[in-house]
């Protein structure tokens, strides 16, 4: 049978002259889409048509082909199909049940296919019928929704649990823009939170539909988030439930290598050891897999952390990595008695002091599992779903960044990890090797993640967006590091470069990139960052050599900043959009300006003195230390001072 036939819904032919015969759950489906009422000649049609296998592609291609008039005609059969499809529900005989799901599928996809310019209120019209809607949505006293929660929370088959969540799943997306889905309001008045969450935390559900309860999650959610208030938005703001917190964050964070890993240490028992051990065997360091990204999962993970905090002491939880060499089972960390809503998680909680001594035995958590996969997202955005991914796990990197609780746990001295990101192939360096990795606190690896996406994405496709969040959460960690007076020992040479470096590209390709970006914006958020480091950095750079080695880059790479005044300067003088951009960089430059200008003159009259062409960083960095040395702050008396001040008009 040709594949033509078999979507038709064709058995075979009998001989050349003769037609070819017809499914008979075509056949039924054909009379439904007649004039005529199907049941009006055999009284058991519906029952009939609930006990035969569901052809999909036949009955939404068949409503896809309908036009205007025709669905006027037929609608009395189309609202008792859907009746029929609600009271089905309500079968004990799990077939009927099954197949009347898989209609409502085809139902969904048909209907809103064949009507997608509609309004949400014709479709409900032609699926149900606005005079009857309210009655045909009921299966006996529950409206079909609350039937549909009770098969998700009960002990049916698991395959029937499946087809509810992908009947949800296909109501949810059967439009392009969530919020236009009008249906959707039947289940924000019968929410099915707790059945998701239920699902979530039971040990045999969980792997079977965690995935599908968490994209449903994300996307209702989602459902008019900015124009009324979404139950679910409200739920999932206030789980406190550890064990679920537990559950919830391994599945979230679920985001492309499922199939990477069979292995699961199935020794450790309780909630915590799932989730290490689900989050271990989804993330691998195979960069094909995490090819195939899930953006569903990252909208997830940023409603998660976004909406409650308490998501946060899960991601900071610490927990043996699972992909070492096999190691004896440990004991589970126990969890706070206290609930999560009512007082704010502790460190102690979050850095979790139980962990194994072995020294060969390496410490990961959630957080570091999310930055691994981040630096493999956001290596290549050319493709417009890693682009999409890339921004959301930025998008995340900065809820976390804004979370005080989150900072003290990355900045942590006491709490140090190895964390080997990803980065992307480059000719003119060495790639790093595993074992040289240091053991530092994790915030290292955030501003490691923050300099290799800004030194590999300069490119003609310029991710502006991209960037000014990088750059972003770069100030907020710095913000932080100065407000609680954080010296953290970070190769801080390596962000200067990167940051002059992207300086230097904005200048290169002025003109292209003005015609689409305000570079001016971008510009600004970097100089600041500078200044940060020259009017703050004794509050948090390491030491006093970092702040030679700062001045060091910036008179090294002088012209950049030369330039880049030129430029804000030539804008900012002529009529202009980028005017004013370009003004506030000319004011936030006056720092780097001042630097420059007063060690350059010095710096060259050494050069010519002692006959150099090109200084070393330590003849420059000499040169700085006898210059702090010799700056007299007692050459003029008082009396001479305040007579010149006398003076100033």
């Amino acid at each position: 049978m040709s594949q033509m036939e078999k979507k038709a819904g064709l058995l075979r032919r009998t001989s050349s002259s003769k037609k070819p015969l017809k499914e008979k759950v075509v056949l039924m489906y054909d009379e439904i889409f007649s004039k005529e009422d199907p049941a009006k000649n055999n009284p058991r049609f519906w029952d009939e048509l609930f006990l035969m296998k569901v052809n999909l592609e036949y009955l939404e291609s068949k409503l896809e082909s309908v036009d205007g008039e025709e669905v006027q005609r037929i609608q009395d059969n189309i609202n008792s199909l859907f009746h029929h499809c609600i009271q089905a529900l309500g079968e004990e005989h799990q077939i009927k049940v099954v197949n009347a799901l898989q209609t409502l599928c085809a139902l969904f996809r048909g209907v809103h296919q064949k009507n997608k310019s509609a309004s949400g209120f014709d479709i409900i019209n032609v699926l149900m019928g606005f005079d009857k809607a309210e009655q045909r949505m009921k299966v006996g006293n529950l409206t079909w929704i609350s039937r549909l929660d009770s098969l998700l929370c009960g002990d049916g088959s698991e395959s029937l649990k499946s087809l509810c969540l992908k009947l949800l799943l296909c109501l949810v997306t059967v439009t392009d823009n969530i919020s236009q889905n009008t249906i959707l309001e039947y289940v924000m008045i019968n929410s099915i939170f707790e059945a998701i969450l239920q699902i979530l935390s039971d040990v045999s559900s969980r792997g079977q539909h965690g995935y599908d309860a968490v994209v449903l999650l994300a996307l209702l959610v989602n459902y008019r988030k900015y124009e009324s208030v979404n139950p679910y938005i409200v739920k999932l703001s206030i789980v406190d439930d550890e064990p679920t917190l537990d559950v919830s964050m391994s599945l979230l964070t679920q985001l492309s290598y499922l199939q990477y890993k069979d292995k699961e240490e199935e020794n450790q028992g309780g909630f915590f050891s799932t989730l290490t051990s689900m989050v271990g065997s989804f993330f691998t360091t195979n960069s094909s897999l995490f090819s195939r990204t899930n953006e569903a999962i990252l909208l997830a993970l940023y409603e998660a952390v976004h909406l409650n905090r308490n998501f946060i002491t899960v991601l900071a939880q610490s927990h043996p990595e699972i992909d070492i060499a096999a190691t004896p089972a440990t004991p589970t960390p126990t969890t706070p008695t206290t609930p999560l809503g009512t007082t704010p998680p502790s460190l102690d909680m979050m850095s979790n002091p139980e962990l194994p001594l072995d020294p060969n035995l390496q410490t990961s958590n959630l957080l570091i599992t999310f930055l691994k996969y981040a630096s493999i997202v956001m290596q290549d955005t050319k493709d417009e779903h890693r682009l999409n991914s890339a921004r959301l796990c930025l998008i995340i990197l900065t809820c976390i960044a804004e979370d005080q609780y989150a900072d003290a746990f990355l900045h942590d001295d006491n709490i140090n990890f190895r964390v080997n990101l990803h980065k992307m192939p480059m000719r003119h360096r060495k790639k790093a090797v595993d074992k040289n990795i240091p053991s530092r606190p994790l915030v290292c690896a955030v501003l490691d993640l923050m300099v290799e996406f800004i030194v590999t994405h300069m490119m003609k496709d310029f991710p502006m967006d991209l960037y000014l969040r990088c750059v972003q959460i770069i100030h907020k960690l710095l913000c932080y590091q100065k407000k609680c007076r954080i010296r953290l020992h970070y190769t801080w040479r390596e962000l200067w470069s990167a940051l002059i470096n992207l300086l230097k590209f904005l200048l290169s390709n002025e003109t292209t990139l003005l015609a689409k970006h305000n570079i001016f914006h971008l510009a600004l958020l970097v100089v600041n960052l500078f200044n940060m480091f020259i009017t703050y950095g004794d509050t948090f750079l390491p030491t006093s050599n970092s702040y030679d080695e700062l001045y060091y880059e910036i008179v090294r790479m002088h012209q950049v900043f030369d330039n880049l005044n030129c430029m804000v300067l030539r804008v900012s003088t002529n009529t202009g959009q980028w005017k004013e951009a370009a003004s506030k960089v000319t004011h936030a430059l006056v720092n780097v300006r001042a630097i420059i200008n007063h060690f350059n003159p010095k710096i060259e009259s050494y050069a010519a003195v002692n006959h150099i062409s090109q200084l070393s960083e330590e003849q420059v960095r000499s040169i700085s230390l006898n210059v702090r040395k010799n700056v007299s702050l007692n050459t003029l008396s008082q009396d001479v001072l305040l007579k010149e001040f006398s003076t100033i008009s």
